[in-house]
């Protein structure tokens, strides 16, 4: 028998807790882990074939570097060398804005972050890309505006809800708050509570619902229009909560006066008297409301956020028990960076600006491949494979084999990898220290590191140990005196003392703070990546500590290191701190303390949108009849970090979902093979026939396409997705692709 280790999921953002059974340096067994907090002994089957994500063919060893055609195996010195005189070379000839960090630590690996953004900085740049802004950047450039904040997102409270409204989520797939299935399937099961599913799509949850309003595909923005006059019309808006907790909605309400609600429904496909139902439910009852990618990625994407926050604050139901209410963090999952701002960069091709400190993955090709001067050359990938994840395969191809340098630290050899110049292995979230900050549980904030459970079988090292090697090469790090190495291996007490005095006589010492705990501290300790996070809760906000002591820390000085201390004596993790659940309102960050209901970048999209500008919007060209969703989350995809297709083996898991009425009117039958074809290129895939599937409307799975062990498994969707067919704010409206399907 093995050794076993408590642990999490590194496979998607609600890290669930796990016991991991480890033999011979292999995982053999994995289960839930009933002590874990937050998981409570819940997982899917995607944590359960973590042993897949760990032990693959296609992992990396050994650092390599593009020879021609292959690839040679070089040391850990020569590709650092080689990489940071490449670097130097280029931000020293074309500026700082030649260079861009594509990572961030992806679905369980964050703490790279903390060392890759501060390389980036380190030499000038701005830039770093990331799933972030691919997904979410509407949604949370609309939450700077009216929270104050673009990281202070908001979530259902679900455990204290009486009606949750879904729409463009299907949870029990594709989870995205902790134990989702759960959660929803409680929700429909009690007849005290409802659970509402706006959908094109017959999903796993809309199957579960108590309504589902099967809505036409790219039609969100005008439902919730409709909803918003409605309960306006009808006077059941919550006029105390507006007068007290808003701010700016005089300036928007006659946009949803003399709105011609009853024709609006009607081009959504849906009944007036229902839908009206719904809005009556929605806002009498103590309701939440959770909403994923299939508005991010829709059409209206940054609108339908703010229509969202508009109907949430009219009803009452934000900073509210049983409503949508703003987790809390142990760090924030990026700075606000405000585009007003001129010390915020844009790009100098598409003049895209960040959210988050993101910038958008769908303008990285052309600014690689534009001819401005300043266009990006160099790019350094971290736990990320754009040729899979992000749209337009094709025109990253021809971005990336255009770039000066292009190096990329990963796991295993990526498609991505295999266009590099140089590939560095790192260690898998199971072979390092490591852990994640989504903000997903409320009130408490909990928090889990992992510890390594497998020893790495090669040269692999730690994300934020490759970020600093790089860095030092550069010079980047200012000269470290011994004391504060000694001082790393004799107390936590004694080293703090010693970086203290140290940061009052080095003034280069605090922007490179990350690498000098790196060099010090993480050399005694054996992983830089716990040294950043023995820093980062030396230095917690005033805020967190707060919230800390509502959990029983003690502050005071030494409140960090007990922190630590706990961290590291519970691998289940533990509950770090908690938000004050009577005051949620605390946590909106606007000048007035108010949810700013006026946005007016908005507003004239706010204003356009009628039944008429949409029915000609929502013709389709009779060259592509169809609408694509390109990318569903299911319980057989992970992304791209599940590689060998043996964890799937006897499921029908990648296919094209398409209504009988369709397949019909195609002569297609459930089973063959199919090309689909749309403005950025085609693919071939086996079709599924499914009453699930919404008429005119087709499906596929993300994250496949994946070429393991020299063959391609399954179709690549984002082959299929032009990286222009975007919004303001970059995000890929990849809930609305143009496409047909014929017979191979």
């Amino acid at each position: 028998m093995g050794t076993i280790h408590k642990t999490g999921c590194v496979l998607c953002a609600q890290n669930c807790g796990l016991e991991v059974e480890a033999e011979n340096n292999r995982i053999v067994k994995v289960k839930p882990d009933k002590s874990n907090v937050k998981s409570e002994g819940y997982f899917c089957r995607k944590g359960m074939n973590i042993a897949y994500h760990q032990h693959n063919a296609d992992r990396l060893k050994y650092p390599l570097k593009r020879v021609a055609e292959s690839f040679e195996r070089i040391s850990w010195d020569q590709a650092i060398d080689e990489i940071a005189s490449k670097l130097k070379s280029i931000v020293g000839q074309y500026g700082p804005r030649s260079f861009a960090y594509m990572g961030g630590g992806g679905q369980g690996c964050h703490l790279e972050a903390a060392f890759g953004l501060r390389l980036m900085r380190g030499l000038g740049s701005q830039y770093q890309y990331s799933a972030l802004a691919q997904e979410f950047a509407g949604a949370f450039w609309v939450c700077g505006r009216t929270h104050g904040r673009q990281y202070l997102h908001d979530q259902p409270d679900v455990n204290q809800t009486d009606l949750l409204l879904v729409m463009g989520w299907n949870g029990m797939q594709s989870h995205q708050i902790p134990q989702a299935p759960r959660q929803l399937q409680r929700l429909a099961k009690d007849p005290d509570k409802m659970l509402i599913v706006i959908d094109p799509r017959l999903s796993e949850t809309a199957k579960i619902a108590d309504i589902h309003l099967p809505i036409r595909p790219g039609t969100d923005a005008l439902l919730l229009k409709a909803m918003i006059s409605i309960i306006l019309k009808e006077g059941w808006e919550n006029k105390a909560y507006l007068e007290n907790h808003t701010s700016g909605f005089e300036q928007v309400k006659s946009l949803f006066h003399d709105f011609d609600v009853r024709a609006a429904i009607k081009t959504c496909g849906l009944d007036f008297d229902q839908v009206r139902e719904v809005s009556r439910l929605y806002a009498t009852r103590k309701s939440s409301l959770r909403y994923d990618l299939g508005i991010f990625m829709g059409r209206h994407s940054g609108l339908n956020s703010y229509l969202i926050v508009i109907l949430q604050a009219i009803c009452g139901r934000l900073c509210a028990e049983g409503g949508n209410v703003i987790n809390g963090h142990m760090m924030p999952m990026g700075p606000h960076t405000d585009e007003r701002n001129p010390k915020i960069w844009r790009t100098v091709a598409t003049n895209s600006f960040p959210v988050c400190g993101s910038f958008p993955p769908n303008v990285m090709p052309e600014e690689i491949l534009s001819n401005h001067p300043e266009r990006l050359r160099a790019v350094i990938v971290t736990n990320a494979n754009p040729l899979r994840s992000y749209a337009d395969t094709t025109e990253y191809e021809n971005a990336f084999r255009s770039l000066d340098l292009l190096v990329t630290a990963e796991l295993a050899m990526t498609e991505t990898a295999a266009l590099s110049h140089y590939v560095l292995p790192s260690r898998t979230g199971y072979e390092s220290w490591d852990s994640t900050f989504f903000p997903m549980t409320y009130p408490g904030i909990h928090f889990q590191m992992r510890r390594p459970i497998i020893e790495p079988d090669g040269e692999q090292m730690e994300l934020g140990e490759i970020h600093l090697r790089i860095a030092d090469k550069l010079g980047l790090i200012p000269p470290i005196p011994e004391s504060l190495y000694k001082a790393a291996y004799e107390s936590h007490a004694a080293f703090a003392n010693a970086l203290m005095e140290y940061a009052m006589t080095e003034p280069k010492a605090l922007k490179a703070m990350p690498f000098i705990l790196g060099k010090t501290l993480g050399k005694a300790m054996g992983s830089v990546h716990l040294a950043a996070l023995w820093g980062m809760l030396q230095v917690a906000p005033k805020s967190f500590q707060e919230n800390a002591a509502r959990t029983g820390f003690k502050p005071g000085p030494t409140l960090g290191e007990e922190i630590f201390q706990q961290i590291i004596d519970h691998p289940e993790g533990i509950w770090v701190g908690k938000i004050d659940p009577e005051n949620n309102f605390a946590e909106i960050k606007t000048e007035d303390k108010k949810i700013n209901l006026h946005i007016p970048e908005l507003l004239d999209e706010l204003k356009a949108l009628d039944v008429a500008n949409e029915e000609a919007a929502l013709v389709m060209d009779t060259k592509f009849p169809l609408i694509l969703m390109a990318g569903r989350h299911m319980s057989t995809n992970a992304n791209t970090l599940m590689r060998d297709p043996a964890w799937n083996e006897g499921k029908r898991v990648c296919t094209l979902a398409m209504h009988p009425n369709d397949a019909a009117s195609l002569k297609l039958t459930d089973g063959q093979q199919v090309r689909v074809i749309t403005e950025a290129g085609s693919e071939e895939i086996e079709l599924e026939v499914s009453d699930t599937a919404h008429i005119g409307h087709v499906v596929i799975p993300h994250g496949f396409g994946l070429v393991y062990n020299g063959r391609k498994y399954g179709a690549n969707v984002n082959r299929l997705t032009k990286n222009t067919h975007r919004d303001q704010f970059g995000t890929p409206i990849h809930r609305y692709v143009p496409c047909r399907v014929e017979a191979i």
